[in-house]
């Protein structure tokens, strides 16, 4: 792809954030539907964040993708919020709407996207337990809800923040204990346990032991790197059907590309890119 005087900017802002996979994701989008854009990482420091959409406003951005420190900042500077960014109180992405600057969390629905694509599994009817309750956590839990899952409960040692985050599945959400696993038909593990380098002392730690589950169960791990972490592989011995991070990963991607665009994006495309970035 070819810079040019027309080019327009999209950019992730975080700190840090040249890690970031989303680069790599949006331009091999860009490239495979021939729009004149070009996706960059900025690093913002914390407190920042209102600068960069002040930046989107004065430069005409494509938009935004949001990740830490600024989620929750970031939604205090947009002009306005869909549902789900309200509810959160987070912002993973900033896009246009004729001249509203809208902020948008797009991470629920590209899990409940990834499970569909990855799995062909749609949560509705669904007994869903979700291991953590922090901000992806969140996001996870109310589109679990939103899906029509049955019940969402929340397992997590600070019993005041899993009351917090079970309250966005509403009448459906529900505080839980180990004792909810052997029932579960879904279990998502939403916290940084299994990110560990191989090396570190906590490489092989599981965030709860799927031999509990039953044997029709599905585990879903958020994390995308390792592709298998330790729970993964206990419960892949099991007999169970597993998943990891990365169509997550891809589907909050493609809504945001979407957003931004309005075009259907190319999933294959992002897709394969981050795999192929990955492996390398």
């Amino acid at each position: 792809m070819m810079v040019t005087g027309t080019t327009r900017v999209a950019a992730v802002i975080g700190d840090p954030v040249r890690h970031s996979m989303s680069p790599t994701i949006h331009n091999a989008a860009f490239a495979s539907c021939r729009i004149d854009g070009v996706y960059v990482a900025l690093p913002v420091a914390a407190g920042d964040a209102a600068n960069a959409i002040d930046a989107m406003r004065t430069f005409g951005w494509f938009g935004l993708s949001v990740t830490m420190p600024h989620k929750h900042d970031i939604a205090a500077a947009c002009d306005a919020l869909t549902t789900s960014a309200s509810e959160l109180a987070a912002v993973n992405c900033v896009y246009w709407d004729g001249a509203t600057i809208v902020g948008d969390n797009t991470d629920g629905q590209g899990f409940v996207r990834g499970l569909a694509a990855d799995l062909d599994i749609d949560p509705s009817g669904s007994r869903c337990v979700v291991v953590g309750a922090g901000g992806a956590a969140k996001a996870v839990i109310r589109s679990l809800a939103t899906a029509g899952a049955d019940q969402v409960i929340v397992i997590n040692r600070n019993a005041e923040r899993a009351s917090a985050a079970a309250a966005l599945a509403g009448d459906r959400g529900t505080v839980g204990s180990p004792d909810s696993l052997p029932d579960a038909d879904i279990v998502i593990n939403a916290t940084p346990v299994g990110m560990a380098a191989r090396d570190s002392a906590d490489a092989d730690a599981v965030p709860f032991d799927p031999s509990l589950l039953r044997a029709d169960a599905v585990v879903a791990d958020l994390i995308y790197h390792p592709a298998e972490t330790t729970l993964l592989k206990q419960a892949s011995a099991h007999g169970l059907r597993c998943q990891n991070g990365l169509p997550m990963l891809v589907h909050q991607a493609v809504a945001q590309f979407e957003h931004w665009t309005g075009q259907r994006a190319p999933v294959d495309v992002m897709e394969a890119a981050v795999r192929a970035s990955l492996a390398s």
